[in-house]
């Protein structure tokens, strides 16, 4: 019987969806950061999207972007063995800035009038929060976490070959 043993570059991936997005603008703004800090894909609940000006880089040939219906459908296709990390402002969150990734995640935001609800949460593995006392755009907000995986993993997760962070 013979063994095969894969050599991965990077172990884990991670993916960074919103639920309930009131702009589309703000589902193209985090295609692009995802694409840029090394996600596997973006995903939506309860909002289509459609393309955008927002998404220079055509993030949308290079990373799958998933929809979900509801919650509980996306809860159902959820990759086997990952951690769901929601990001909301609530006092049971853990800050950013200790929070250590999980090497299989998926983040979760919420839009920033509602933000989780309480029943999301719960499903969640784990909570993070920002830092500041007022709500981020929920681009911006999925886009910091983003980095502070990225910086936390070191390289154990590296950006893409073709990829390079800059402010164009």
């Amino acid at each position: 019987m013979s063994q095969l043993k894969q050599q991965y570059e990077a172990e884990g991936f991670f993916g960074v969806g919103i639920l309930n997005s009131e702009s589309e603008s703000n589902i193209g703004t985090l295609w692009r950061s995802a694409y840029i800090l090394g996600a596997s894909f973006v995903f939506t609940i309860d909002q289509k999207y459609r393309k955008q000006s927002t998404d220079v880089t055509r993030a949308w040939t290079k990373i799958p972007l998933y929809h979900y219906g509801t919650f509980e459908d996306f809860k159902e296709h959820l990759p086997y063995s990952t951690q769901l990390v929601g990001v909301e402002m609530t006092p049971q969150a853990v800050p950013v800035s200790s929070f250590s990734h999980p090497s299989r995640a998926v983040y979760l935001l919420g839009c920033e009038s509602i933000g989780l609800s309480d029943r999301v949460l719960a499903e969640c593995h784990s909570v993070i929060s920002l830092p500041g006392h007022f709500s981020l755009n929920v681009a911006v907000a999925g886009s910091l976490v983003l980095y502070d995986r990225h910086a936390k993993l070191d390289g154990r997760l590296p950006l893409r070959a073709d990829q390079s962070i800059s402010c164009s």
